[in-house]
């Protein structure tokens, strides 16, 4: 895939169409389905804007691929290391319900796989080496998704 469109929101933006796309030819209504995917939705937002905010507080980049300047850990990274993919992953699983796409919910997991393989790794090797140690203890601490 060109570097130019391989970014997380582009794989986000390919995952929620195909989900989409199976929910409307595949459609599963539920009583609960739009309550709980605008819920999923809105949570997957806002965690998004305040991991977002603490990298830029913590002047380091939010685009992957690019080295580090600060090691992050307080605040909702405390609770995963991947707050914003995590946040993809729950915007993605809240617009197949919204989208009666339930059909399409297993496309949560390939979409975390994706994540994982093309950003999480190299991210995670690349904070290794500028943190090294610090690094370490906070992977013991803290889980990569949840």
């Amino acid at each position: 895939m060109a570097k130019e469109i391989d970014f997380p929101p582009v794989w986000l933006a390919g995952f929620a169409a195909l989900g989409g796309a199976i929910g409307r030819f595949l459609p599963v209504v539920t009583p609960v389905n739009d309550g709980l995917g605008a819920l999923l939705i809105v949570v997957a937002l806002v965690l998004m804007i305040v991991a977002a905010a603490q990298m830029m507080l913590a002047r380091t980049s939010v685009i992957p691929r690019r080295d580090p300047d600060a090691l992050v850990q307080g605040g909702v990274f405390r609770f995963s290391r991947n707050p914003i993919y995590l946040a993809d992953a729950i915007l993605l699983a809240g617009l197949l319900f919204a989208w009666d796409a339930l059909v399409a919910l297993p496309l949560v997991a390939v979409f975390v796989v994706v994540i994982q393989r093309r950003f999480i790794l190299d991210e995670e090797a690349r904070l290794s080496r500028r943190f090294g140690e610090d690094y370490l203890d906070y992977t013991a601490r803290v889980r990569r998704w949840l």
